[in-house]
């Protein structure tokens, strides 16, 4: 079995694709499909299985999801959803031990995926025992507010770690991109040098896979919203979505439409209600909408 979690990890995969004739990818969320993706650029036959009905169904919602599930499909990834992995196997049907050559992937109803190669990306959980060790506040993450500050006022956390009181939401949250890492660590030093600051930033993150690349800020719970508009052409993964809760924008993802970001952005952080119709019309300025004059 593979995983993606350090530098050296992503050696061993792309390796494994100068050799491989077809993996099996267990889950289908960022780390999940942007490796079927360079898998089937290396011309690697893909097998995807997913528990949930369709791809990042948690993070973009049916609506949106829908748009990557085609996107792989057009590229000749076997998707398989709604189904549960029994175990890897290796050679001769038997379980897999480690170290041992992955023949494929029993699932829970007897079915085989025969793979070559195993990668799995089935989410990850904050490292958070040295903190619980030490007594501070730990709630899916290190609990820390807008100064980055712990329970232990002398204790900071930054970075996928911090479970971080958001000004702007209104609540804790924790984000797992390179973005946060980069720039909350050095809000966390200014508060330790006695600055009055909070971390405030939209948050952001962004993927590249195959011919799509997209730009996604803002913050949605599963479920947290009750309307998705759509701003530009879908079927040809030119657009903008927009994720909406009693007519405010909680976020925007950009897709293969660029120099938007910062726009979504101030719309997102401006929080004002905003008129829907105008909001999915290509012809109506964002930055109009972003001033509060929607």
């Amino acid at each position: 079995m593979l995983y993606l979690r350090r530098v050296a990890d992503s050696d061993r995969i792309r390796a494994v694709f100068r050799t491989a004739s077809r993996v099996a990818v267990i889950g289908a969320g960022w780390i999940g499909l942007e490796t079927a993706a360079a898998a089937r650029a290396a011309g690697v036959e893909v097998t995807i299985l997913e528990a949930a009905g369709l791809p990042l169904l948690r993070v973009l919602g049916p609506e949106v999801a829908q748009v990557f599930a085609g996107l792989h499909r057009e590229h000749g990834v076997d998707l398989r959803f709604g189904v549960q992995v029994s175990e890897i196997t290796s050679s001769g049907g038997r379980a897999a031990d480690r170290g041992s050559p992955v023949a494929g992937v029993r699932l829970a109803d007897g079915s085989h995926v025969a793979a070559d190669a195993v990668i799995v990306g089935v989410g990850i959980t904050p490292n958070s025992q040295l903190a619980e060790a030490a007594g501070l506040a730990t709630s899916n993450g290190v609990v820390v507010d807008a100064r980055l500050r712990s329970s232990d006022p002398d204790i900071y956390a930054a970075g996928d770690v911090a479970s971080a009181y958001h000004p702007v939401l209104g609540r804790h949250i924790r984000v797992e991109h390179w973005a946060n890492a980069l720039n909350q660590p050095q809000a966390a030093a200014r508060a330790m040098l006695g600055q009055d600051i909070a971390y405030d930033r939209v948050p952001y993150f962004y993927t590249d896979q195959y011919d799509l690349g997209m730009e996604y800020a803002g913050y949605v719970e599963p479920g947290g919203y009750d309307q998705v508009v759509f701003r530009g052409d879908v079927e040809r993964r030119e657009f903008i979505a927009f994720w909406l809760a009693g007519g405010r924008v909680l976020a925007g993802m950009n897709v293969n439409v660029w120099d938007v970001n910062d726009t979504i952005q101030a719309i997102v952080r401006g929080g004002q209600t905003v008129d829907v119709a105008r909001l999915g019309d290509p012809g109506a300025p964002l930055e109009e909408l972003a001033l509060g004059a929607g």
